[in-house]
């Protein structure tokens, strides 16, 4: 069963951080923890269960000698799996397939579990996204996940997340805003923290071209691998600091119009006065500390952009990549967002606004 904090808590929410109504939608619920006999349901769509897939099919073949991959499964990149399916032979092509299917299902099998939480019973679409869905692997996996959904009679739409992932946990920040940094600024400062990478980037809102904001995009960003390095958590702020100012001066010199705002996606439960409450274990060091606020620590480093204080808003890094889809979603009442990485990201959305009749995808009209 889920953990009620997550689903239940969330709305009684007063801080800025973490919270349920935000400006154009609630935030049912997100970091739910769906378990079964064999644990956490959502290990069973995570980046590293596609690679048990394969391996598991791998090491029956290899039994009578058919393996035709070479080297360990998990040092296999999504470009080179992406690429077995487009040049490779037939029976590389076919084994990387029966992959997707295995992965599709236990995807489509998640879904189902979450589909029996109360904040997911009435989700009428799913984005998702995270670093598996740039993958053409990727790609059709959810696509396989969908048909699959349809043919047991699920009135249920599951679509790949529309900006680029690496962009997504950027763009959505936006949607975490006071509405006076958009009668002044022209872009904000964005953080992504995950489990493999943190990326602070300037997101230019662009609302002379949509005032929905779906014209939002990342004007220039920076990427750091911190598990390559394996920091302690001071040297990964540190880090982080530096990264932050590097994005605002290039920005300001460039000539935009910089809000005093920053918007953090992290990983976990977050609390109202920003602390996290759990579900940071991949971060390097102790991110869940009662003596640790990553929002104090950011203030700190950043305590002013221009001639303003500050502000810093964060909430669930999977909340932030989903708010990214805002303007797709305005024609239904009840959506969601997977993110599909280290772990399965999860967030449900309630629309303020009555949903339009047609339900039309927008998606269909930008393509």
């Amino acid at each position: 069963m889920a953990t009620a904090t997550a689903e239940t808590s969330r709305n009684g929410a007063t801080g800025p951080h973490g919270a349920a109504e935000l400006p154009s939608v609630v935030v049912t619920s997100y970091n739910l923890e769906v378990r079964d006999d064999d644990g956490f349901v959502g290990d069973k769509a995570s980046r590293g269960a596609f690679i048990e897939h394969l391996d598991a099919l791998r090491s029956h073949l290899k039994r009578n000698g058919d393996d035709p991959l070479k080297g360990k499964t998990a040092e296999i990149s999504k470009k080179e799996l992406d690429a077995l399916l487009k040049e490779g032979e037939a029976a590389e092509a076919a084994l990387v397939l029966s992959a997707v299917e295995g992965f599709a299902q236990s995807l489509a099998f998640v879904i189902r579990r979450f589909a029996r939480l109360k904040s997911w019973a009435s989700v009428e679409r799913i984005a998702v996204g995270g670093g598996f869905r740039e993958s053409r692997v990727g790609e059709l996996a959810i696509a396989r996940a969908a048909i699959i959904l349809r043919t047991d009679g699920r009135a249920l739409d599951l679509v790949p997340i529309s900006h680029h992932p690496d962009e997504a946990g950027l763009v959505g920040s936006a949607h975490l805003a006071p509405k006076w940094i958009f009668e002044a600024f022209d872009s904000l400062v964005a953080v992504d923290i995950g489990g493999s990478n943190i990326r602070v980037g300037i997101v230019e809102l662009r609302q002379q071209k949509a005032p929905d904001l779906s014209k939002a995009r990342v004007w220039k960003s920076e990427l750091w691998r911190h598990a390559d390095e394996e920091p302690s958590r001071d040297e990964a702020i540190k880090r982080l600091g530096k990264m932050l100012r590097d994005q605002i001066e290039s920005a300001e010199r460039e000539g935009l119009r910089v809000a005093p705002f920053i918007g953090v996606g992290c990983p976990g439960l977050i609390e109202p006065d920003g602390a996290i409450g759990r579900g940071a274990q991949n971060l390097p060091g102790n991110w869940e500390s009662s003596r640790f606020n990553l929002v104090d620590s950011i203030r700190e480093l950043v305590p002013a952009i221009g001639e303003h204080e500050t502000e810093v808003v964060m909430h669930n890094d999977a909340v932030i990549q989903g708010l990214s889809e805002m303007s797709a979603m305005q024609d239904v009442e009840n959506w969601a967002v997977l993110t599909i990485g280290t772990g399965l990201g999860n967030a449900s959305y309630h629309n303020r606004g009555k949903a339009r009749a047609g339900k039309k995808d927008k998606r269909e009209s930008k393509r």
